[in-house]
């Protein structure tokens, strides 16, 4: 058997052992939405969104956990994807290839492995005891911004490396500065690279319970947060408390959180894809 038969060969069996990963984790995923929907699609009404937390599992409700969840999600959007994306652009435009690039490149790689715990002790002593913002929506979300500002600057700086160099040389040559290169050409290409790593980043957030409960996001909230300095809580610590309960009822009202944090994700996820397509769909290299 020759160089070229074997490689062959083993390309064809990596190529059959994904599908039958991709297999097996589609047959996972169905068995679990189909667990999830028929316990708790039927606990889905106007008075779940409505209701505030009750010991009653069929009193309680999860307008303090939704409009919470919103609440840290909006606020990591403005904190984390313009500084992201600001500093990835500043690492990958502005400052010279060296030793040092090299090193804060790996760091931050390193960064976006890290345990989300590790962010929820951090922020617990900066944000809540230094600062003394307290176990406030403001406090979680600079906790998911620093979460998942890795990730963005990461993703962002492979999609800046992406935009062909005859786009910028060509630019430059018209005479536009460096930042109207990056603002008018550099960007709208990436746009679509950007936003998809953003999508990851934010999906990730929008899950993440350990930091929360490190800062005391409380489990049990009878109030909406009117303000980011408020006490929150969020949809995954409600699913988490109710869970645990001993009552098949409130096992029921958690399977009816899923679903609805479910919806929150593919609803959000959906509107960026549409948004990155149509920005892809008008870029022409």
């Amino acid at each position: 058997m020759n160089r070229i038969t074997r490689s062959k060969i083993i390309d064809q069996l990596f190529k059959y052992f994904g599908i039958l990963c991709t297999s097996i984790g589609l047959i996972m995923l169905a068995a679990l939405l189909i667990n999830v929907f028929s316990d708790g699609f039927g606990r889905l009404s106007i008075d779940f969104f409505t209701a505030l937390p009750s010991r009653f599992p069929e009193k309680a409700g999860i307008l303090t956990a939704w409009t919470g969840t919103l609440w840290i999600f909006g606020l990591t959007i403005l904190i984390a994807i313009p500084l992201g994306v600001g500093a990835a652009i500043y690492l990958e435009e502005y400052t010279r290839k060296g030793f040092l690039s090299n090193v804060l490149e790996i760091n931050i790689a390193n960064l976006a492995g890290i345990p989300s715990i590790i962010y929820g002790i951090l922020g617990l002593t900066i944000f809540v005891r230094t600062l003394r913002l307290g176990e406030s929506v403001l406090s979680g979300a600079l906790i998911l911004s620093l979460l998942i500002m890795p990730i963005i600057v990461v993703s962002t700086r492979e999609a800046l490396r992406a935009v062909p160099k005859t786009i910028k040389e060509a630019s430059l040559a018209l005479g536009a500065s460096q930042w109207q290169t990056i603002w008018h050409q550099v960007l709208p290409a990436a746009f679509p690279n950007i936003l998809t790593g953003i999508i990851l980043a934010l999906s990730r957030a929008i899950g993440e319970t350990a930091p929360l409960i490190m800062i005391g996001a409380l489990t049990y909230v009878p109030f909406v947060a009117k303000s980011p300095l408020d006490e929150f809580t969020v949809l995954p610590i409600q699913i988490f408390n109710w869970i645990s309960r001993p009552q098949a009822g409130f096992a029921i009202n958690a399977a009816a959180g899923i679903i609805v944090l479910l919806g929150i994700v593919f609803v959000l996820n959906g509107i960026a894809v549409v948004i990155r397509q149509r920005a892809r769909n008008k870029i022409k290299w």
